[in-house]
């Protein structure tokens, strides 16, 4: 089963896409608020899959 990397942000990127700062991504991440997270290694990523559900359900459209 091989996975795209391009499928996977990092904090950056996703505060990008949600127009905020990466401090505040790393802010929900500590409090449990933001999209799912994972470590490989020291770097923290994010399935694209996952932030888009995370902005669904802020939106009230999401499963």
């Amino acid at each position: 089963m091989r996975t795209d990397i391009a499928e996977y942000l990092t904090t950056e990127e996703v505060a990008a896409t949600l127009r905020t700062s990466p401090e505040t991504v790393r802010y929900w991440r500590h409090i449990g608020k933001g999209p799912r997270s994972f470590k490989v290694g020291r770097r923290v990523l994010y399935a694209a899959v996952d932030v888009e559900l995370f902005i669904a359900e802020a939106r009230g459209v999401g499963a």
